[in-house]
């Protein structure tokens, strides 16, 4: 894992105009918006899962799947449940859904307002980082 590179805040949506990072960059590194990055950080609601630490995760612009760590799956993720994932990005595969390998998982359920500021963070990114700025 390559620290230096951007963990972008994105909707599970935007995963679909990622693409494959070129051939000098990490192996595991991807490109959205003309920037190189290998993890992706996300918010949704768990709408599928399973013991075997594979779940669903829905944000209302598209669903991703999670592949949690051994170190994730201490706690008792249930279906319903309002969650920030942070984790490297793995393409999807022949019209398979995109990946999150989860090596960061935390249930924001008792916080009703995160869902609204969440799209807000995610646009000050996109207006602040991520959008090429106005000359």
């Amino acid at each position: 894992m390559d620290y230096s590179l951007a963990a972008l805040k994105l909707f599970c949506g935007e995963l679909k105009d990622v693409r494959a990072a070129s051939a000098s960059a990490s192996s595991s590194a991807a490109t959205l918006f003309g920037i190189l990055f290998q993890r992706a950080w996300l918010q949704g609601v768990l709408v599928s899962g399973t013991d075997e630490g594979r779940f669903l995760l829905d944000d209302g612009s598209d669903v991703v799947e999670l592949l949690l760590s051994a170190e994730s799956q201490p706690q008792q993720w249930k279906i319903g449940m309002y969650v920030m994932v942070v984790g490297p990005y793995v393409a999807a595969q022949s019209g398979g859904l995109s990946t999150i390998r989860v090596h960061k998982m935390v249930d924001l359920s008792q916080h009703p307002d995160r869902e609204a500021m969440w799209h807000l963070e995610v646009m000050e990114a996109h207006k602040l980082f991520y959008l090429p700025s106005p000359q």
